[in-house]
Parts: structure tokens; C-alpha cells; sequence
């Protein structure tokens, strides 16, 4: 895909991973709609991004705004949905648990009513993550959405042909997610990435790069790309 004069549509566009890939649309000469729950918290957002505010789990809202966008070339969703139940399952809230599958619900939500309005040559991509295929104590609720929403791109992909659909699977990533600061932060990321190959947590700019690649090429449908520093293999 050329990506100069086109135009995208980014859920979670505000922070972390998905405000990443709307400036690195932006910089590609793309026209860049980023969406949140909260579009006054956003960072530093160059020039081609316009800010909206919408709820990925507001069907209706969800429905109207992307109505609104059309019609665009990208549609991208990193946005969470909500809160993730984690630690052990057996000692698991299962309200918690439920909750967690917002984030699927939020994905089902933008696919579904964002699909008709995606150029015939467009590409979607979803952000799941590396506990999908391999996980670790505590992490459950992690394992069983991003492996369902990994489920749901490949069954979807020959429905949506020629449209591309396509999931970037990041590890550890340092991003807002994680409130703690200091000497707090560096010692969590250290504990939590001690085994893998590249000791060390990645950066929304990295998996940005991942989603950029399967925009742009033509030939990539239905797969998971792994921005995990080794995860799956540590």
C-alpha cells in the first residue's frame, strides 16, 4: 500500500502503542483520525491527526463515528476496552475475568461496523499480545482474549478478502498502562523481562513498526506478527 494521501482510522489512538502508529501514519503522509475514550489525555499528536472521542464498547457510537470517517483506506484497533483480570485463575473474580473480553468486544465492535466502510484494498490490524501462545503464571485472562482475538482475524480474513485483516502481537511494552515511576518502573520491567531473548521491555515505537508493516504490504492477511523480544521463546 502507498501510504501518502491515504487515510486511517485509529481506536486507541491517543496513548501508547496506537498514538505510536497514528504519528507514524501521520509522518507517512497519511490522514490520521486517533480515537479514545478520552481524546483531552492524548500526547503530543503532530499535524494529519484529528482527536475524536468515542467508546469502543457504545455499538451505536461506534457505528455513527466510523459513518462519520468514511469512507478510509486503515483501521486500526490497540484500544483496551477496559480492565484485565490478572493472577491465578482458581483465585480469579470472575467478573474480572468476564471483563476482560471487553477488549474483544471493543475489536468485534470496530471490525464489524468499521468493514463496509474500508476501501476495497484496505487493511485492518489488531494489537493482541505475546501471552496469546505462550503463557506465563497469572496470566490467563491475557492468554484467553488475545488468543480469541487472534482467532477471530484468521476467521475473518477470507470473509473480508481482498481487505486485509491482520494482529501485531507485542511482549512487554513499556507504556502509560503501567502507573509506577522511578526506580519502581525500571525495576518492574527488569523483573518482568529477565528471560527473555532481548532483556528488556520494547517500546510503542517498536510495535508501531510492526503494524506498519502489515498496512503496507499487500501480501500479509490473517497472520500475527510478534514484537516480543523473544517471549515466545524464552
Amino acid at each position: 500500500m502507498e501510504l501518502s494521501g491515504k487515510k486511517a482510522v485509529v481506536f486507541g489512538g491517543t496513548s501508547g502503542i496506537g498514538l505510536s502508529a497514528a504519528k507514524q501514519l501521520a509522518e507517512a503522509g497519511v490522514e490520521v483520525i486517533a480515537i479514545s475514550r478520552d481524546p483531552s489525555r492524548a500526547g503530543d499528536v503532530p499535524a494529519g491527526v484529528t482527536l475524536k472521542k468515542c467508546d469502543v464498547l457504545d455499538r451505536d457510537a461506534v457505528t455513527a463515528l466510523l459513518a462519520e470517517c468514511a469512507p478510509y483506506d486503515i483501521l486500526i484497533s490497540a484500544a483496551t476496552g477496559g480492565g484485565r483480570a490478572i493472577g491465578p485463575f482458581l483465585e480469579m473474580d470472575m467478573d474480572g475475568y468476564k471483563a476482560s473480553f471487553d477488549k474483544l468486544w471493543g475489536y468485534a465492535n470496530v471490525v464489524r461496523y468499521g468493514a463496509e466502510h474500508l476501501s476495497a484494498n484496505g487493511s485492518i490490524v489488531l494489537v493482541s499480545g505475546a501471552p496469546a501462545r505462550h503463557c506465563k503464571p497469572g496470566q490467563v485472562s491475557l492468554s484467553s482474549v488475545g488468543g480469541a482475538v487472534e482467532a477471530l482475524t484468521r476467521a475473518l480474513a477470507a470473509e473480508l478478502a481482498p481487505r486485509r485483516i491482520n494482529v501485531v502481537s507485542p511482549g512487554t511494552i513499556d507504556t502509560p498502562m503501567v502507573p509506577l515511576e522511578g526506580k519502581e518502573r525500571d525495576d518492574l520491567y527488569e523483573k518482568m523481562t529477565a528471560e527473555n531473548l532481548i532483556p528488556r521491555a520494547g517500546t510503542a515505537d517498536e510495535v508501531a513498526k510492526g503494524i506498519m508493516f502489515v498496512v503496507e504490504n499487500d501480501f500479509v492477511t490473517g497472520t500475527t506478527v510478534d514484537v516480543d523480544g523473544g517471549w515466545l521463546l524464552s
